[in-house]
């Protein structure tokens, strides 16, 4: 995943920064507690596509 690209992405929903988890394939929003995935180096950043953490995952 570039690093530029991170910088500037957002999530849709509420605006605010996302994690990157490399070995999961996704981009984490803390705050929302949505993963989105990234398929093919490109991030999908479909809140339909998001997928709901678990209350008990652990958000680094």
């Amino acid at each position: 995943m570039d690093k530029k690209l991170l910088e500037i992405l957002a999530c849709p929903i509420c605006k605010g920064p996302l994690l990157y988890r490399k070995s999961e394939q996704e981009l984490v929003c803390k705050g929302d507690r949505l993963a989105y995935p990234i398929r093919d180096d490109i991030p999908v950043m479909l809140e339909e596509e998001a997928r709901r953490l678990a209350e008990d995952e652990e958000i680094e």
